[in-house]
């Protein structure tokens, strides 16, 4: 009897142990993986952009669901049994993590003075530091789609209710009540409310309808939570591509009278001392009493400055990857909008892309993207060259430098993507006040009134 007791507790011990040592196994595996995304997180210095998640510790409990929900992968993870935050700079405001937090240890911020750049100086209902002047999107630094859509329409309610005062009986007849500058998530979202309010707009945009939304690349996930676009109503899908987004806003605008100017880059705005602005484009003139900036942050392509850059075979944007097969291709850059690019364009019959990099190694890709451009390297899809910049764009070939010795290569095609010049100068020039501004407790109640409002 005390043998088979022995025998018995023995197997228990031996079943313990090995179920502790997996248990131990995995968490010593967690948490070597949480060290390294902190350590490549140490490799960026700028930090958060934009929204980031801001983990209460003393609420926290280290169940680790905010770090499995992520879409963006590693921007959080688990050390010494609590959330910590290792790679804010991928954060672009999904506020899964926050949601999904059992504690509600969790709120959506922006970024610190100390890590943001200059910004745009907006009251709560979007306007600038001068009168009737509003930006949407994220120009005023808050990036996800569903935020522009949010404030177009929000900001439109807001100019909507001023209108009456402002018009006073005294305006002439072509003056518009409001002019909307960029047709991306905001802008189409604040002419579909113009529309609604019947307030007398126009829209115009310097590019094409869709604003960024339509350069993405085929397929690109850019909506993960439920948005009301006006006249539409709610989007019947939680999660949409470009394509679907796309599809909706041709749908609708189809359906109504959409005032819109395409191709006429706004370069100046006055206001006068009737209150009215005067805004100039590149092809007209047009006069109105409220003006809403829906610009987008991108700006401008940032060129290289590289000798045969003004070739027409060396472009900024990518369109429709399908449009270019059996061709030599470059891409030149390290974020997503790069290797996005690369991967959409490996996969055409017949191309041979080259990813060129200035850096020894990726440290700003999502997670989901930083697999497949191993996956697509691994294959031989896609060949990357880092440490390497171009020096010289020719008709069939590029010179690249790399590693200080300049190699050539055959080439049809450049895409190049080095960031935007920011629209800071242009806000600055028409009066916007721009500076640092400290936006934690603004997001953080933000997030807050949100919460509430859907519950």
């Amino acid at each position: 009897m005390v043998m088979n007791n022995l025998v018995g507790l023995l197997i228990a011990l031996i079943i313990t142990v090995i179920f502790v040592r997996r248990y131990l196994n995995a968490q010593k595996k967690m948490h070597e993986l949480a060290r390294a995304a902190a350590q490549k997180g140490k490799l960026r210095s700028d930090g958060p952009h934009a929204q980031h998640p801001h983990i209460d510790t003393s609420y926290c409990i280290g169940c680790a669901t905010c770090t499995t929900v992520c879409p963006e992968g590693d921007v959080l993870a688990m050390l010494g049994g609590q959330a910590v935050i290792v790679n804010g700079y991928k954060c672009i405001g999904h506020s899964l993590c926050a949601e999904s937090c059992p504690v509600g240890a969790i709120t959506m911020v922006m970024s610190s003075p100390s890590m943001g750049r200059d910004m745009p100086q907006l009251t709560p209902q979007y306007e600038t530091s001068v009168p009737n002047m509003y930006i949407v999107g994220e120009l005023g630094g808050l990036a996800l789609i569903k935020n522009a859509i949010n404030q177009g329409r929000d900001c439109l309610d807001t100019i909507a209710a001023k209108i009456p005062r402002l018009r006073n009986g005294k305006v002439p007849p072509e003056v518009l009540d409001v002019l909307i500058v960029g047709a991306g998530p905001g802008g189409i979202s604040a002419s579909l409310r113009a529309i609604e309010k019947r307030l007398k707009y126009l829209t115009v945009d310097e590019g094409e309808l869709g604003g960024t939304v339509s350069k993405y690349p085929r397929q690109k996930l850019i909506l993960t939570s439920p948005v009301e676009l006006p006249i539409y109503g709610k989007f019947k899908k939680t999660e949409l591509s470009k394509e679907d987004l796309l599809a909706i806003w041709a749908e609708v605008l189809g359906k109504v009278d959409f005032k819109f100017r395409q191709g006429e880059k706004v370069s100046d705005i006055k206001k006068g001392e009737d209150g009215v602005f005067t805004v100039t484009t590149t092809k007209s003139e047009y006069r109105a009493l409220a003006v809403v900036l829906a610009l987008g942050k991108g700006g401008s392509p940032r060129k290289l400055g590289v000798k045969g850059e003004e070739l027409p075979k060396v472009m900024y944007r990518l369109i429709e990857a399908d449009h270019y097969v059996n061709k030599n291709i470059l891409v030149v850059g390290g974020g997503d909008s790069a290797v996005e690019a690369a991967m959409g364009l490996a996969h055409q019959v017949g191309n041979k892309v080259t990813l060129s990099y200035r850096k020894e190694a990726f440290t700003r890709l999502k997670d989901r993207n930083e697999k497949r451009v191993a996956e697509n390297t691994r294959t031989g899809k896609l060949k990357i060259i880092f440490n390497s910049m171009p020096v010289e764009f020719k008709e069939k070939s590029v010179l690249l430098e790399v590693n200080g010795a300049v190699q050539e290569i055959p080439n049809d095609y450049v895409w190049i993507f080095a960031g935007g010049e920011p629209p800071t100068a242009f806000l600055k020039k028409v009066g916007v006040y721009v500076g640092l501004r400290d936006m934690t407790t603004e997001g953080s109640t933000e997030a807050k009134q949100a919460v509430l409002a859907h519950q």
